[in-house]
């Protein structure tokens, strides 16, 4: 069974020869931007529930590679939402005070309160991933290394 979305290895594959279409299961934007409104609708009525119970707290956490539309999909998705019970926070070059603490500081500061909502505009994860931090005790930038101590 041949896949539209598999490229060939055997270097036949050629972009201009490709058709553009979207999948045929794809629904219409119209019913795409219904159900995104729905959902938006829906989530905004649970934020508002979560708030009032304050028992209970939302960590949601984008990840993906640069250009993969995080920034426009937490926009999308959470405008029905009540700003002040949502933060959305990045995990970037680390600040001074970041790299006075141990590294899983950063992300556990910004854990979200009861009856709030976090985003995380990716996660620390990914800089744990690419530094390696976990595994030869530092998290290297360029100002000074952030070490793990631990608990």
């Amino acid at each position: 069974m041949t896949s539209p979305y598999l490229v060939p290895f055997d270097g036949s594959f050629r972009i201009a020869g490709t058709p553009i279409a979207r999948p045929p299961e794809t629904p219409e934007k119209k019913d795409l931007e219904k159900a995104l409104a729905a959902a938006v609708k829906e989530l905004g009525e649970l934020q508002r529930r979560l708030y009032e119970e304050d028992r209970w707290a939302v960590l949601a956490v984008f990840q993906a590679l640069d250009a993969a539309g995080k920034d426009s999909t937490i926009r999308a998705v959470f405008t029905g939402v009540n700003p002040t019970g949502c933060r959305v926070s990045s995990f970037k070059q680390p600040s001074a005070l970041e790299v006075d603490h141990d590294f899983p500081w950063r992300s556990t500061a910004r854990l979200p309160e009861q009856g709030t909502i976090e985003v995380f505009n990716r996660s620390y994860y990914e800089e744990e991933r690419k530094e390696g931090s976990f595994g030869d005790g530092a998290f290297s930038t360029d100002q000074a290394p952030l070490r793990i101590r631990p608990q």
